[in-house]
């Protein structure tokens, strides 16, 4: 590079260390030339070179808040949205339940041969044919349950055991309400006797079994069902015909009664209704025929069974309260009840006021439905008790006491 300087005036060449013209005195100022670089614009895609920490740093940063706030803002909505809550805590019982099911043979073969086919004979010509069961011994008799209307109007009654052999029973007693009949033959005649269980200890989806001679019992004979305890404690109202009584001609009545789904037919009445241990536990005695109801079949409970046998057996009957009316039902959209037909003169209903056209609406404390649940109300009376009556006479309702004969 040239040591020598031009004046900016005249344009005369001056030494290095000169600072003035010699020629026109002009002072020398050294000329700055500044250049000026257009700014430089980036694409959001390109890379800019010059600096890369400058650029890679802030994205970081952008981007690292950028997943701050969306995860603050996705747990806001969680908790806003409810997912995930728990409601408050509650208590769960686990119950470890095992099925099984190996059938119920020991079960039958326990109960089988104390089974017995009832042949209802008149003149020597069976009528009718029912089922039945040795329940227990007692000094050289064996005593047999069935009911009542296997064995009702029989002038001789015969007894077929699983071997096939027979033996003609006696009658040792029965009732009609209650459906309760026991037999008996010598001991000596029998096979095997019956474990009696507790109706009231089963409960309600249990296995229950029964062991009959449905239809045909030479051919049906000792058939075998099973189902469950479907209900307990059933209110059933019962019929029966061509039988008078103070109540009228036709015996509405109702039966406290075990249900089950075991199949039950016409020949398996009497015969015994067991739990899964082959325990009787009830005598069927009734099911709900019709095409629109399946698997409703009834028994009495083996308690009320054996309390009636032992009266029986023991030479006596059941005896019922006499009130001393006649009654029909009485209906309506209103109120229910049931209206007095007649009343026998002397009676404890007349002694108690009580008249023709009076409607009973209560009794003891029960709202009379019908005559078949005034019957089954007072039945559960004994005869010498007080029972307290509600009636409706000319619209007003009154109130006394009967005291039962």
């Amino acid at each position: 590079m040239s040591n020598l300087k031009k004046c900016s005036n005249c344009g005369k060449s001056l030494k290095k260390d000169e600072d003035y013209c010699i020629e026109c005195g002009t002072k020398y100022e050294e000329e700055v030339n500044v250049v000026y670089e257009p700014k430089k614009t980036y694409s959001v895609l390109e890379r800019r070179t010059e600096n890369p920490s400058k650029v890679v740093v802030p994205v970081v940063i952008a981007s690292f808040v950028t997943i701050i706030i969306s995860f603050c803002l996705m747990i806001g909505y969680i908790q806003f949205a409810g997912i995930g809550k728990t409601s408050a805590p509650k208590t769960k019982v686990n119950r470890n339940i095992t099925l099984t099911d190996e059938g119920i043979a020991e079960a039958v073969e326990k109960i089988y041969d104390a089974v017995v086919v009832v042949e209802n004979l008149n003149g020597n010509k069976i009528q009718a044919t029912g089922t039945g069961f040795v329940y227990k011994t007692s000094n050289g008799k064996a005593y047999i349950l069935t009911n009542q209307h296997v064995v009702e109007g029989a002038d001789k009654v015969n007894i077929v055991f699983t071997d096939e052999t027979e033996a003609e029973a006696k009658i040792v007693g029965g009732d009609k309400y209650s459906d309760v009949a026991v037999l008996s033959v010598n001991e000596d005649k029998i096979i095997d006797i019956a474990s009696i269980g507790s109706s009231e200890e089963l409960r309600v989806g249990d296995t229950t079994f029964t062991v009959g001679a449905p239809l045909d019992s030479t051919v049906y004979s000792w058939t075998v069902t099973r189902g469950i305890l479907s209900g307990k404690n059933r209110l059933v109202e019962v019929s029966t015909s061509n039988s008078r009584s103070i109540f009228g001609t036709v015996n509405d009545y109702i039966m406290k009664v075990l249900q089950t789904d075991a199949a039950i037919n016409s020949g398996n009445s009497g015969g015994p209704l067991c739990n899964a241990s082959g325990e009787v536990i009830g005598i069927t005695n009734m099911k709900i025929a019709s095409s629109s109801v399946e698997g409703m079949g009834f028994a009495i409970p083996i308690e009320d069974a054996i309390k009636y046998a032992d009266i029986f057996i023991s030479g006596k009957e059941i005896e019922y309260p006499y009130f001393g009316v006649s009654l029909y039902d009485y209906s309506n959209s209103d109120a229910t009840g049931v209206y007095i037909q007649n009343v026998e003169s002397n009676s404890p209903a007349d002694k108690a006021g009580l008249k023709r056209g009076d409607l009973i609406v209560s009794f003891a404390g029960v709202e009379t439905k019908n005559t078949a649940y005034f019957k089954y109300e007072l039945y559960k009376h004994s005869s010498g008790e007080s029972v307290e009556v509600k009636y409706i006479r000319d619209n007003k309702e009154h109130t006394t006491k009967v005291k039962l004969k």
